[in-house]
């Protein structure tokens, strides 16, 4: 983690609220890294509702198949989440499945909390056995440093080619009580929409039934998290565990105040990640409307957003609108040149199959110029629409991801 931080990075970790019912902590276990802490332990008091949504790869983690059997657990016990960065624990058959349950099983004997409501995840590189005892020796260690206002370093910990730890929250009254919520992320490469991409924990002291924290949870994962791609790669961790501690008192079930503001807190979050892709010097906004169907709408975002010539281009301020025309074309959705409009920000750039009279070369180059850049591409067929966010693809990239492993 030598590289710059990225300079779409917010100027700083944010002040979040304290959420009553859990706790943080640290360790430095050497995993990978040195001189840095590597491993995060979260303590869910007894009653906490956990949701969660996971990677759909085929070769995901023993981490994450064994927190998506873990979901639904009786939440009248407490609970953990222990999550260590710098191997991902992916790829590495039984032996990984045996360190999922010996840190699990050392983490439920120190919280006096069951195993099967300790949830584990791992970040890092693929196909390398897990140390998993470094991280069991600090156990002890990490039940023992436990703090509420300790989840900037939460997000330090899991921070892996992150070159900066990822915060977000709100607080909302609802009758005349304080509801708390709080987030931490990493993701900076390997992003591509497919659940979460990434490693994603949001805790609230809201009070709602497991079954409705999950619907809720799922219902706003489409338009966050699986609407960020940084390079069409899709982990094989990817993680997002939603807890309610229910500490507040306040019962949230169906309350639109507080779906709202999990919402902003989730996209946020996400935002981030892009900000922070690998090497990114802007961050794209890719709206597409007017398409034949809502699923439409979201493959030609997706294929421009994860076009290597359209992300390049941006990286050089290069207002080459033919290869927005390209991506719309090669995406598999219903489309029709002489209907497509494109737009750069509030520039109209081609319409009716041809570049657009009113369109000159300085000013979308000029416009290319900004670190915040939106390409709008209006089919011109139906009312589908969608909106994906992405970064450019630099030199940089190339440079983190062939040295990753060295």
């Amino acid at each position: 983690m030598t590289q710059k931080v990225s300079p779409l990075a917010p100027k700083g970790f944010p002040t979040l609220p304290l959420v009553g019912g859990v706790r943080f902590s640290t360790a430095a276990a050497g995993i990978k890294y040195t001189n840095r802490t590597d491993v995060m332990l979260a303590e869910l008091a007894p009653g906490t509702a956990i949701a969660g949504v996971f990677t759909t790869s085929a070769t995901r983690s023993s981490n994450v198949l064994d927190c998506q059997a873990k979901l639904g657990g009786d939440p009248s016990a407490g609970a953990a989440i222990i999550v260590n960065s710098g191997n991902s624990n992916a790829f590495t058959g039984k032996a990984g499945d045996g360190s999922v349950e010996a840190i699990c099983g050392a983490t439920a004997t120190a919280l006096g909390v069951p195993p099967n409501r300790v949830f584990t995840s791992s970040t890092g590189v693929i196909g390398e056995r897990l140390p998993h005892e470094r991280i069991t020796d600090k156990i002890s260690v990490l039940a023992e440093t436990l703090a509420g206002d300790a989840i900037h370093d939460a997000a330090q910990a899991i921070m892996t080619t992150d070159t900066f730890a990822k915060g977000a929250g709100t607080s909302l009254t609802i009758g005349g009580k304080t509801v708390n919520i709080a987030g931490i992320a990493k993701g900076s490469g390997m992003i591509a929409p497919d659940m979460a991409t990434m490693l994603v924990y949001i805790f609230t002291d809201a009070q709602i039934a497991q079954t409705d924290l999950q619907s809720l949870l799922s219902a706003h994962t489409g338009p966050t998290f699986n609407s960020i791609t940084v390079d069409s790669d899709t982990s094989t961790s990817d993680t997002l565990l939603l807890a309610a501690t229910g500490a507040s008192g306040v019962d949230v079930t169906g309350n639109a105040a507080f779906s709202t503001a999990l919402f902003d807190v989730m996209q946020d979050l996400a935002h981030q990640v892009v900000r922070d892709g690998e090497g990114a010097t802007k961050f794209i906004e890719v709206r597409v409307t007017g398409a034949a169907t809502g699923s439409d709408a979201k493959k030609v975002a997706l294929a421009i957003a994860n076009s290597p010539l359209v992300k390049t281009a941006v990286a050089g301020e290069d207002p080459n609108w033919g290869r927005v025309v390209m991506a719309v074309g090669k995406s598999g959705a219903q489309a029709d040149r002489d209907t497509l409009t494109i737009r750069f920000g509030s520039i109209l750039v081609a319409e009716n199959g041809w570049v657009a009279e009113s369109y000159t070369e300085e000013a979308g180059a000029a416009y290319m110029k900004g670190d915040h850049i939106v390409i709008h591409a209006d089919l011109g067929l139906s009312n589908g629409q969608s909106t994906v966010w992405t970064c450019d693809l630099t030199h940089d990239y190339i440079s983190i991801n062939a040295d990753y492993r060295s």
